[in-house]
């Protein structure tokens, strides 16, 4: 079993009828745990990999009537180096 994990962002909230088929998605064999920020308007998703795929995992976020805008890396992106500062001629 290879567990991975997939972060979405969406537009607006779900509405009833959508959260009622994402608790059906957990039913999925292979989806793992669904994890939703609403602040940060995002719903993470822990999958076996040797049973589905990523853009299984979205189709199936899709069709539930979720409103997916991108996909949101889970990989922090590096910091920019600090400049340093030029020797001063004296």
């Amino acid at each position: 079993m290879t567990q991975l994990d997939v972060m979405y962002r969406y537009g607006a909230p779900p509405v009833e009828a959508a959260m009622m088929a994402l608790g059906r998605i957990r039913e999925v064999y292979g989806i793992r745990n669904l994890t939703f920020n609403e602040a940060e308007k995002t719903v993470r998703i822990e999958y076996d990999a040797t049973r589905l795929t990523e853009p299984i995992v979205h189709q199936l976020l899709r069709r539930s009537g979720l409103d997916v805008v991108e996909r949101v890396s889970l990989i922090p992106p590096k910091p920019a180096p600090e400049p340093v500062a030029a020797p001063t001629a004296s």
